[in-house]
């Protein structure tokens, strides 16, 4: 239980299959949100459907929260991934801010390049060192 007045925030991890991961990127870039905004959406979403009853309120949420639990209005997009990036309270370089908001990039790219190399429009050629677009093209 939250004491009165506690709003700091801190991350959270978890793991979920790649398909539900994948799901949920789609659907927070369909509604303009980043990844950890629509988790944190969803979940506040997911707790009012429920009556936890106890110091909680029947909507799930933590009345030390306030509006903090919603999505943050007016921030989306790079700008919400740096702030909550920087909700650590912790000093980031810039090196660092750039690795912290292009973490899953890398992810993305390889996951792309899978896909487009399973429907032959992309390939590896190591003797060219780099990958190319196919004449099998869709």
């Amino acid at each position: 239980m939250a004491a009165e007045g506690d709003t700091e925030r801190v991350g959270v991890r978890t793991y979920v299959p790649r398909y539900q991961r994948e799901a949920w990127e789609r659907e927070a870039e369909s509604m303009d949100m980043s990844r950890a905004e629509y988790v944190r959406t969803m979940v506040q979403a997911g707790r009012r459907s429920f009556d936890f009853g106890g110091s909680e309120g029947n909507d799930g949420s933590n009345p030390a929260e306030g509006d903090e639990a919603r999505a943050t209005p007016g921030v989306d997009g790079l700008e919400d991934r740096l702030l909550d990036l920087l909700e650590s309270g912790d000093h980031y370089s810039w090196e660092e801010l750039v690795a912290g908001l292009t973490d899953d990039i890398e992810d993305r790219l390889e996951e792309t390049l899978g896909e487009l190399q399973r429907r032959n429009r992309v390939q590896y050629s190591g003797r060219h060192g780099g990958y190319t677009l196919t004449d099998d093209g869709e």
